[in-house]
């Protein structure tokens, strides 16, 4: 945690909250947005690597997460909240345009800034999430039940107090460990009967990429923050949706590269990785270049020293150009 000590810390308010973010040198900005279930954190191998080859990183807690405001109503977090959030810091920050860097829902949250305010995006970078078309019918929890079914996360997450209550049987870190150490491939469902945080093993040993001090920081954040504000991220997916009507077909125009571990959940079974292979995800995001390499869904942390290289390579080339 070493390269941590000149990361400072503060927090900003943007669109009606607080967000706590923490940052680290000077020269263009870049956003590192964080998934589920993460913190600013799990950002810290590429804080100081972007830091030191010349870059204002910025690290924020998403809302919900952290140190940052939970708002009470899952309808405060759509992706229209969280792109407006993103928005406030890069004007508290005095910056025109940014370079963002997401993965999970940061990911989603990094697409969308582009699609709504592409004048605002330099660059960005997407972790294991895809740009995903719109269906014109179907809303997404719907879709999910069908296609994966009820013992899926994203359906067990949808009704408020349930996830709450099963993830309460456990201590913090047993948690952290269970989902920040996954390491299946296939796609992540519970049998009938059974809650997702159930079914996911405890691993008794860890992996070299993170230490149990690193997940203690992690448990003793979301211990004082609890996990509703992350469970409405899936919450808000159906209102989502509703929102997202009148971007119906758009396509996302800033230069983009796309990085997924071939070991993430579903990326073989769920036709991910055909997807971003192939002409569909290319025509909506014209200007795009997709890296897969050897790794599960945390990649930035598991091959931490890869994906830094990866970023900053795209971010030197658009510089350039």
């Amino acid at each position: 945690m070493s390269e941590l000590i000149n990361v400072n810390h503060q927090r900003v308010k943007t669109n009606g909250i607080w967000i706590h973010v923490a940052e680290q040198g000077t020269g263009p900005l870049v956003l590192l947005l964080h998934g589920f279930p993460e913190t600013w954190y799990s950002w810290r191998h590429q804080i100081s690597f972007l830091a030191n080859n010349g870059y204002h990183v910025v690290a924020p807690d998403l809302r919900g997460y952290g140190d940052s405001d939970s708002p009470l109503n899952p309808d405060s977090y759509s992706v229209i909240h969280l792109v407006g959030d993103l928005i406030g810091l890069l004007d508290h920050f005095g910056e025109q345009q940014v370079f963002v860097v997401g993965t999970d829902w940061g990911a989603i949250a990094g697409w969308h800034l582009s699609l709504f305010r592409p004048d605002r995006v330099k660059g960005l970078v997407t972790l294991n999430v895809p740009y995903f078309p719109r269906s014109p019918n179907a809303k997404p929890i719907e879709s999910v039940k069908q296609m994966i079914g009820e013992g899926s996360h994203v359906f067990q997450f949808q009704e408020p107090g349930r996830a709450e209550r099963s993830f309460a049987r456990y201590d913090y870190l047993t948690v952290m460990k269970k989902f920040l150490l996954l390491n299946r491939t296939d796609n992540l469902v519970a049998p009938p009967g059974m809650e997702i945080i159930d079914y996911l093993e405890t691993p008794s040993l860890l992996p070299s990429w993170i230490t149990e001090e690193d997940l203690q920081v992690y448990a003793d954040k979301f211990l004082e923050s609890g996990f509703t504000g992350p469970f409405n991220y899936y919450r808000a997916m159906d209102l989502n949706w509703e929102y997202l009507a009148p971007w119906q077909g758009s396509k996302i125009t800033v230069p983009t590269k796309f990085i997924a571990g071939d070991k993430d959940i579903g990326f073989e079974t769920l036709g991910t990785k055909e997807y971003v292979e192939g002409d569909v995800f290319k025509s909506l995001v014209p200007n795009l270049e997709v890296v897969i390499l050897d790794g599960h869904h945390f990649i930035h942390q598991e091959k931490a020293q890869e994906v830094s290289h990866e970023i900053l390579s795209f971010f030197s080339k658009i510089s350039v150009d």
